[in-house]
């Protein structure tokens, strides 16, 4: 029997990613060429692997795409996508929507798609820049006047008191027309044909199995939940795991190219790129 090649898949620890790898990481599909293992770290921190191609295929942030286009190459499954919703900006109540200008808001990173919308949304921030799950407590706390929240965050920030002062979802989607492309999966570009062909074909087939087995998978995924209930994190999943990650939508792709133009455009990104997949 001929060995398999391992190949490293790496992850946010998260329900969403959790819920779409779920087939893959329990075994539920195997590959004849391929033995798969996972790395999970959180999504700020993978940007940053990706830039030294350290796994051979990894989540990053579309807004990391420019930084590591040179090494990877996008995959057609596994964008997750907001339609019409996406990061929230948070703020203890007095601060009004649309005053967030001269404001010091936490981040979850600078190469982060949040953080693009954001000094898209708002381009005189001082961004901070927190680990993702500190941000609430940080914004209640009075560390910064406002906070950027991703993953389930966007769900349970008002347990903390504080209330939504933008939605960079709903704004781009009514500014730009299009769903906001937020994170996706790349794989390296001189991988052997064969070896991207087939691990291409895995990711697909487990998010599939995810959407076909949603009640297995979404038990699976409960445990990265961060203590989420079984109702809110069923309708986390859904949000980013769904039609728009099984493949590369036409919209997908145009907003993608969009809001990387626009970052470029604004000097947010240095250097303009042409977003491809296969």
């Amino acid at each position: 029997m001929v060995a398999k090649r391992e190949f490293t898949i790496a992850h946010s620890p998260d329900a969403d990613d959790a819920f779409m790898f779920y087939a893959l990481a329990t075994g539920k599909i195997e590959s004849d060429l391929l033995e798969f293992r996972h790395v999970l770290k959180d999504i700020q921190t993978l940007n940053q692997d990706a830039r030294a191609g350290r796994y051979d295929m990894t989540a990053i942030s579309y807004h990391a795409y420019p930084y590591v286009s040179d090494r990877y190459v996008l995959t057609a499954a596994g964008s997750s996508v907001g339609d019409g919703y996406g990061p929230i900006v948070v703020a203890r109540p007095g601060l009004a929507p649309g005053s967030l200008a001269g404001s010091r808001v936490a981040v979850p990173g600078l190469m982060t798609t949040a953080y693009l919308a954001l000094k898209l949304y708002e381009p005189h921030i001082e961004p901070v820049v927190y680990d993702f799950d500190a941000i609430l407590e940080a914004v209640a706390g009075g560390e910064v006047d406002a906070g950027v929240v991703i993953h389930e965050g966007q769900l349970t920030f008002a347990d903390t008191g504080l209330r939504s002062v933008a939605d960079l979802g709903e704004w781009w989607q009514r500014t730009q027309g299009l769903p906001l492309p937020l994170g996706c999966n790349c794989i390296l570009r001189d991988l052997p044909v064969e070896v991207q062909a087939e691990a291409r074909k895995k990711l697909s087939e487990t998010i599939r199995y995810s959407l076909d087995h949603r009640g297995e998978a979404l038990e699976y995924a409960l445990q990265f939940s961060r203590g989420l209930e079984t109702g809110l994190a069923d309708r986390f999943v859904g949000m980013y795991v769904n039609g728009f990650t099984t493949e590369m939508a036409p919209s997908v792709l145009a907003a993608g190219q969009r809001l990387l133009d626009m970052g470029h455009s604004a000097g947010l990104i240095p250097r303009s790129v042409q977003l491809e997949y296969i």
